[in-house]
């Protein structure tokens, strides 16, 4: 192919795109690829999750703007280019029952119409390739099922004239993956490397979780090779510091040991247009060669 090759990556909130295909995408950065992260929300409502800046009040006050700087930073580690969106952080509902969702807020707008905004950045940016969770958003938040509604929805109508003509000139995009990088295969592996070598693991609660609620495993269709640009996550991931706590559980895994281990992001193939052979090493495998 001889134009310059184009990924898209649809994110929830600022933060889910510095764990979630992270090295990924700075792997293709360096190949040259144009990289776009769409996030569709502010993050307004996530909660501070780093023990070291809880209570804060001026993040706390400002936490719309914060993100947004910590995601500007995370862009920059990463090489990418991002857009918002521009919807309101619905929130993580707890309790039982669960409370109702905020009034406004992403996750309950009309998914025709919210992908109305994801179509006209398809549009502009024309990717060859999109990534977005699937239908139970990876884990089931609200706003990262909202983002598999309209990115499924977008994918399909931004290849359509009749379809929201005011986005913009018509643009097909070839394929869409589900993120998968938080897949059982690749927990137990490091898991088990990790006792193996007389270290605490920090994933035993989650491997439990999964035999708890008998989690089936999804197709990994994948795997992208990019052991080589996990110090670039990591950073990208920590300059979302009301997010993340860099002496947590993230980060206790040592480097060396994943990239022996399990060198790759996951991904599974939910539509293409294009013929491939599976499994790949290359989200544009099938558009390359054509």
């Amino acid at each position: 192919m001889s134009e310059q090759l184009r990924l898209m990556a649809v994110h929830a909130h600022p933060d889910d795109e510095s764990s979630k295909g992270a090295a990924t995408m700075a792997k293709y950065v360096s190949e040259g690829v144009d990289v776009l992260v769409a996030t569709c929300t502010g993050g307004e409502r996530g909660s501070i999750l780093n023990p070291k800046l809880q209570g804060d009040a001026f993040i706390e006050a400002n936490i719309h703007e914060v993100r947004r700087k910590e995601m500007d930073e995370a862009r920059e580690i990463l090489g990418v280019k991002q857009a918002w969106l521009g919807f309101v952080d619905s929130g993580l509902p707890e309790g039982d029952p669960l409370p109702p969702l905020p009034e406004g807020c992403f996750a309950l707008q009309d998914v025709d119409a919210a992908a109305g905004a994801l179509v006209r950045l398809i549009r502009t940016f024309r990717p060859h390739v999109i990534t977005t969770y699937d239908e139970n958003g990876g884990y089931p938040h609200p706003d990262h099922i909202m983002t598999h509604k309209i990115s499924m929805v977008a994918f399909d109508a931004a290849a359509d004239p009749e379809r929201y003509p005011e986005a913009g000139p018509a643009w097909r995009p070839l394929k869409l993956y589900y993120n998968q990088g938080f897949n059982r295969p690749r927990t137990l592996a490091l898991h088990e490397a990790m006792l193996k070598r007389g270290l605490e693991s920090p994933y035993g609660e989650w491997l439990k979780r999964w035999e708890d609620f008998q989690r089936p495993d999804r197709t990994l269709t994948t795997y992208v090779p990019c052991g080589e640009f996990f110090e670039i996550r990591d950073k990208a991931l920590i300059a979302h510091a009301t997010q993340i706590d860099p002496d947590g559980g993230w980060f206790r895994v040592p480097m060396e040991l994943q990239r022996e281990v399990w060198p790759t992001e996951e991904y599974e193939l939910a539509k293409s247009l294009v013929d491939t052979t599976l499994p790949e090493d290359d989200l544009f495998a099938g558009i390359r060669d054509n």
